[in-house]
């Protein structure tokens, strides 16, 4: 691949994106994916796994604001973050706005997916992996929550696709060790994919989730460059309260932390939670 050619994008089989590549900052295989970060004109510097697009400094905000101010806001209290993959440092960018967390945790299987993304992506980590609170831990998410002792208030699972390496975490397996290592209350939030296009994903977690949780739902965001539509990300607490706050309550929360977002609001947190029919209908 070459600057001027157009990437396409592989996830499905019947139906295909492309962006054009105006200049190739990296190409090799990590241990564990094919990687390739590349320039486009609309949407700046592009990150895509395996063929995936995972990230763009164009549309990024959308889906780390909403991944990550949503459960930290409606747990209210919440010190201790993990992140489950996020090896872009986009997710502990946002997480780290909030003062009051005093730790995060950050898991992420490939460590070239961290390197490559702190020398060809700086804008998005933001200087998140120089932040003190953040522990950067290189291993399998999986086998981490089976096995940590430690315990957090908030779970954000950052993955990829149900392909290859994220396939794991996907599982109810995978949900039952998320649920151990939470505190009372706490929340766990997922990328869920496009309901349009992957609607057995939002079946399949709903069903799995449901297993270890008393409280599972889904909300959503638009992200343009995950082809489809809206995105789903998954919700999972024992506690059904902390997903039905008012905005009020959010704007409480929210405003004296002088946090400035490009997306997330504390209307659109209460709105996100309204879910289209079809979406609902696979709730089942």
């Amino acid at each position: 691949m070459t600057g001027g050619e157009w990437f396409t994008e592989t996830l499905h089989p019947w139906l295909a994106q492309r962006l054009r590549v105006d200049r190739v900052l990296f190409r090799d295989k990590t241990e564990h994916q094919d990687l390739i970060i590349f320039e486009n004109e609309r949407f700046g510097r592009v990150l895509t796994l395996d063929g995936v697009v995972q990230t763009t400094e164009g549309d990024e905000f959308v889906y780390h604001e909403m991944m990550a101010h949503v459960p930290i806001m409606a747990h209210g209290a919440a010190r201790r973050v993990l992140i489950i993959g996020g090896g872009d440092g986009g997710m502990a960018r946002e997480v780290l706005k909030h003062i009051a967390v005093e730790r995060v945790t950050m898991v992420e299987i490939d460590r070239g997916v961290v390197d490559m993304s702190r020398e060809h992506l700086p804008s998005l980590s933001a200087g998140a992996f120089d932040d003190p609170r953040l522990d950067l831990v290189i291993a399998d998410g999986a086998k981490f929550v089976a096995e940590t002792a430690e315990r957090f208030d908030v779970i954000i699972v950052d993955s990829t696709d149900p392909i290859g390496p994220g396939e794991v975490l996907f599982t109810a397996a995978f949900y039952a060790g998320c649920k151990r290592c939470l505190t009372p209350g706490g929340i766990v939030v997922t990328q869920n994919g496009v309901p349009a296009l992957q609607a057995s994903e939002v079946t399949n977690s709903y069903r799995r989730l449901g297993r270890s949780f008393a409280d599972v739902g889904f909300y959503m965001a638009a992200i343009p460059t995950y082809q489809g539509g809206f995105m789903a990300m998954g919700w999972a607490s024992d506690d059904a309260a902390k997903r039905r706050h008012d905005a009020a309550t959010i704007e409480a929360r929210f405003a004296p932390l002088g946090i400035a977002t490009r997306y997330y609001t504390p209307a659109i947190h209460q709105a996100c939670f309204a879910l289209p029919k079809f979406v609902a209908d696979l709730l089942i």
